[in-house]
């Protein structure tokens, strides 16, 4: 198996589109095409990780963090991320990340977290825009299904929950075949009528070039009749955060007793307790002030993430419980998404977990 392909499998799972334009995921170190002979799993590319990698065989590291976030004018090993690079180079060991990417996607991160707390009825806090299209085309009636099952299979037609939606119109096209051409019906230099469906589908902006493929490969005409749109519309299964519901109403200090407990968190600094019952929690992995209006325009009892700043406290005012439960421990496990992504994926490949606790945070 090439790393190209562990490549593909994340990236079909968290396409690199829906990362933030600040980002740094994808393939850092290494050649894709060079074949796996076994990958480690971490959070963080560190010293120690590209070490392990070594000791254990694994010549492609997979972590949630990009260990080249800005961009770097000199490699010389002045800091730990120039020595991580000549390592990683120097033992041609591949260093691939998934990070907002994968923070975006409504199974990613954030639904990890949400499982650990049993969350129910679980969507996304903050969707996105701007990630969808839609396809127009004109097929022949007796066509119609061809096409539009080949758009299905490509991807295309998801809205939400549902599948395999499209719109389908009756209509009548013209056209008028030049010289050297061989139309699919008409005849050259004559204009022909033709009863047409008019086929609507919508698809996430990464699938473009499968869409396309797909319609060109399924049509009939030799020149085919197409428009795509860039749509603003809200993308419920792409954006920032989760929010769900416990199965039972819990006390605050117990809630939170649990949410330490489950993330083995070192501490957990939390906001004034409101004396209210704890049902609606949203949450998001890594730094999430950002989301806190959003969360309590949500109606959430609760806030989950991390990094707050000692002012960003007062924002609760007193409308929702916040809990930072630190950046490392809200995101520990990305590392079981990413096994559990690739064991589906490959059933007979089986990569491994780094041992190594990458967390730079101690508590006393």
């Amino acid at each position: 198996m090439k790393i190209k392909e562990i490549i593909q499998a994340i990236e079909s799972f968290a396409p690199l589109q829906y990362q933030e334009s600040y980002d740094n995921a994808g393939l850092l170190f290494g050649d894709a095409s060079r074949e796996v002979t076994n990958v480690l799993l971490t959070l963080d590319a560190t010293e120690e990780v590209i070490d392990e990698a070594i000791a254990r065989g694994c010549n492609l590291v997979v972590a949630h963090h990009p260990i080249v976030f800005g961009g770097l004018k000199k490699i010389t090993g002045s800091n730990y991320v120039e020595r991580v690079a000549i390592k990683a180079i120097r033992h041609e060991v591949a260093v691939y990340a998934a990070h907002t990417n994968l923070d975006n996607v409504r199974n990613g991160v954030c639904a990890e977290m949400a499982a650990r707390l049993g969350l129910e009825k679980c969507r996304v806090l903050q969707p996105k825009k701007g990630l969808l299209k839609k396809l127009y085309t004109f097929v022949p009636e007796g066509d119609a299904e061809k096409v539009r099952v080949a758009l299905f299979e490509a991807g295309a037609g998801h809205i939400g929950q549902y599948s395999e939606c499209s719109y389908n119109g009756a209509g009548e096209g013209t056209f008028k075949a030049g010289v050297g051409t061989d139309p699919y019906v008409g005849q050259v230099g004559e204009r022909h009528f033709e009863k047409e469906t008019k086929l609507e589908v919508i698809f996430p902006l990464y699938l473009e070039g499968r869409v396309i493929s797909a319609l060109l490969s399924s049509h009939p005409y030799e020149e085919v009749a197409y428009d795509i749109v860039n749509l603003d519309n809200t993308y419920n299964e792409v954006g920032s955060g989760l929010i769900g519901e416990l199965p039972a109403d819990m006390d605050e200090l117990e809630f939170l007793r649990l949410v330490k407990e489950r993330f083995g968190a070192g501490c957990v600094k939390y906001t004034n307790l409101r004396g209210k019952k704890v049902r609606r929690v949203a949450l998001c992995g890594g730094a999430g002030s950002f989301l806190l209006k959003r969360a309590i325009g949500a109606g959430a009892d609760v806030y989950i993430s991390s990094d707050f700043k000692y002012h960003e406290f007062f924002d609760a005012d007193n409308q929702i419980v916040i809990a930072d439960i630190g950046h490392f421990e809200s995101e520990q496990f990305t590392v079981e998404l990413f096994y559990h992504i690739l064991t589906e994926k490959f059933r007979n490949f089986a990569p491994l977990k780094s041992t190594i606790k990458t967390n730079p945070v101690n508590y006393l």
